[in-house]
Order: structure tokens, then sequence, then C-alpha cells
């Protein structure tokens, strides 16, 4: 039965090609729609990790407060034992310390005069160690314009941008004017050896990058250190495993009475993008159901132009005694076939378009200029394994529901009519 309906839908195009064009424009859409929307989420929560929250970030429970205003005066004193402890018993995350700092970074003459200076984004990383996480957790060494990274202590690394604006070389001295964990006047030379461009526009505008050692001293913060950020292993973010890490540690470490005193947040809860992301994953439902409503109306418009153009032929298979419900079955049946095929051929050609989307991606630096979301100025698609099946979603079930209304049509039917629709 079914390979005799396979063979009609393949010999008769005239039944089977629009609704198979259909099926495949609309899965097409689908795969695409999805593995763009997918990346767009991989990419804000890997940015945001990398640059801002890490999969799990420590502070104090003052800093954690303000920590949109990297508050250094509410840093955590004694980490190198908040350290010990992190590594002895979350063993599984890479723990790295970071201090995010402001103030302004002024290039002198020839003469040591000022000769301009800009507002900065400081970001203090481990720069010299010999397993130091951060070069690659912050893909430094792919992101090096100009120069080269600093080799020893009060070398910075400045982004191209803001390079370019202040009329910085490499090898020049850079004065950084900002305040001590204690309020008072910090001003400290740097020489910048190199300079860096992230493809974020938030960080791109005018960050520098220096060893956290450096910073310590400058902003005399000795053992202290704003926040330390955990990264796992394999660099996936999972939220569950997540959340009982932050809810073992809070238990033990955090006293709600100490200002002071740790807490660690997850990804998820410190960056805010529960809510954001929860948001994506509904607009993609959408975009699903939308498919599958829009593709359902279509094929059963076509279901109904096809009973009309086989008007004769359904008759005529009524009238040598086949039961209205094995006809009605045959004519589902045959329209899952068809959308079997829509499916595989929109699947195949929606995971090329994606695969190169992610490869290539889509420059959209000139809208984020003025951004401050911690998100990459190029938008990629991931491809992942619900990619090559999600498009049979709308797939196989609009052509289930346009078979199944338009068939409705064959109970109409009267055999009492038959013999003189045949006659004409």
């Amino acid at each position: 039965m079914i390979k005799f309906l396979i063979k009609g839908v393949l010999r008769d195009r005239s039944r089977s090609l629009f609704p198979v064009l259909t099926v495949t424009a609309g899965v097409f859409l689908t795969v695409v729609g999805f593995s763009w929307i997918n990346g767009i989420q991989s990419n804000w929560v890997e940015v945001t990790a990398k640059y801002n929250t890490g999969h799990l970030d420590v502070m104090t429970r003052a800093y954690a407060e303000e920590s949109e205003q990297s508050p250094i005066e509410l840093a955590y004193i004694g980490l190198d034992q908040l350290l010990n402890d992190l590594r002895q018993d979350f063993p599984e995350l890479i723990w790295t310390p970071r201090i995010k700092f402001g103030g302004l970074l002024d290039i002198p003459d020839e003469n040591g005069e000022t000769k301009v200076q800009g507002p900065c984004m400081g970001m203090a990383v481990d720069l010299f160690s010999k397993q130091t996480p951060d070069i690659n957790i912050l893909n430094l060494q792919d992101s090096v314009i100009r120069g080269r990274l600093p080799e020893k202590p009060s070398e910075i690394l400045i982004t191209e941008e803001f390079a370019q604006r202040l009329g910085v070389s490499m090898g020049q001295t850079a004065t950084l004017i900002s305040s001590t964990m204690y309020g008072s006047m910090a001003i400290t030379n740097f020489s910048v050896t190199g300079t860096v461009r992230f493809g974020v526009s938030a960080m791109d505008r005018s960050t520098i990058i220096a060893d956290i050692s450096d910073i310590q001293n400058a902003l005399n913060m000795e053992n202290a250190s704003g926040e330390v950020l955990g990264f796992f292993r394999d660099n996936l973010y999972e939220n569950e495993k997540a959340q009982e890490i932050a809810q073992h540690f809070n238990s033990k470490y955090s006293d709600q009475d100490d200002e002071f005193s740790p807490i660690m947040s997850t990804l998820i809860q410190k960056s805010g993008l529960e809510d954001i992301l929860g948001m994506v994953n509904m607009y993609g439902g959408v975009i699903i159901f939308v498919f599958v409503v829009v593709m359902s109306i279509v094929l059963w418009n076509a279901g109904l132009m096809g009973s009309l153009r086989r008007y004769g032929e359904i008759g005529v298979r009524m009238a040598i005694g086949e039961d209205k419900g094995h006809l009605y079955r045959s004519l589902i049946i045959e329209s899952l076939i068809i959308g079997f095929i829509g499916s595989v051929l929109g699947t195949i050609i929606g995971l090329g378009l994606s695969f190169y989307l992610q490869a290539k991606g889509i420059n959209i630096a000139y809208m984020m200029k003025n951004s401050t979301l911690m998100i990459s100025d190029t938008f990629r698609a991931n491809v992942t394994s619900l990619s090559y099946y999600v498009g049979f979603i709308p797939g196989m079930l609009a052509t289930f529901l346009g078979s199944v209304i338009s068939g409705l049509g064959i109970y109409k039917r009267k055999t009492s009519q038959l013999m003189k629709e045949l006659e004409t």
C-alpha cells in the first residue's frame, strides 16, 4: 500500500510538486531560524561569561549589590585563601581572579605633557602565571592586531579602536589615572605593547588589559580582587550544575550578616539573562507554531484543490468498493510521504545555509556602535543536533493537519451520485 502511494506521489508531479515545495520552504526557514536564534543565544552566553561574569562569579555581598559600577572599595580581601578554597572544593572548574576598574588614560607628548586623554574601562587578569587560563579564555593571542602580549610588569594591552582614537603607538608610555581601593588618587605609568580587538563593541571602545598584580599594586589592592570567576573546563555552561555549586558554596562560606563575606552567583543570575533567554526560547516556539499554522492553511487549500482535480479518481475508487475510511487514511499517508520528502529537502538546504552562517556569520558592527550589550558584533548560527530534525515538526505536522482537514470532504460524497458523476 505504502509502496503504491510512494510511486503515485513520485510519478504524478501535479499533485505533489506544490505541496513538496511548500513544505521545503517552511522547513528551510524553520531550520535556519532555529539555528540563527540558537547562535545568538549561545553567543550571548559565551561573550557574557568570557568578559563579564564567568560561569560562576564570587564577590563580596556588598560588591554584588553594586556590581554594575565595579566598586573596588568593596573588593574581597584574602584572595589567596579564597582561591585555595575554591580550587579545593570545586576542582571541576577553572578559577581566576578579575579586577574591573575605570579611570583616565593619559597619553603624553615628547615633552611629557598631556597630549590627549580618554576615559577607559580596565580589566585586570592573570597574564604572567605559567598556567594562566585568561589568555585562552579571552582569546588574547588571536585578538592581537598590532604589537604583542605583555611579557613583564607595567605592560598593558589597549583596544585597537581606543588606540586609534588616542593616537597611541607601540611601546609608548600611557599613564593610568584612577582611584585606589581606599579612595585616594592613583597615578601609574604603563607601556603599551599591543592592541587587540575582541569583536564586542562594548569592549572595543575603550578597554585596557593589564596583569592583575600590576593593578593590585597600582590601586592598593594587595591580596584583594573584585571578583573571582569560575569556568567549566569544557567551556559549556550547565545551569543546573552551576546552581548546585553556588548553593553549596553559599551555605558554607556566605554570611548574610556580613556584607564582606563572599557570595557566589551563576551566570544566569548575575547577568540577568534568564528572562532574556526565556523570551528567546519563547519566540523560537512561536516561530515554529506560526510556520505550522501557515503551512497547514496552505496545504489545506492545496488538498482541497487536489481533491477537486482528483474528484473522478476518488469517485471511481469509492465505486469499486473502497471504504471511505481506507480512502481517507490513504490520503493522509500520502500527505505524510509528501511531508517527509519536503522535510528532508528543506532540512538539507537549511543546514547548508546554517553551516555557512555558522562559519562566516553576519557582521552588524554598524548597529552596535553605541551598544552596551556584551554580545559579539558578528552574529553566527549554531547548528546543534536538534537542528537536524526540528524542521520535521512543522513539516510533518502541517501536512498531516492539512490533509486531515481537506480529506474530510470524502465523507460528504454520496454513493448514489457516483454513477451519475462517472457518466459525465
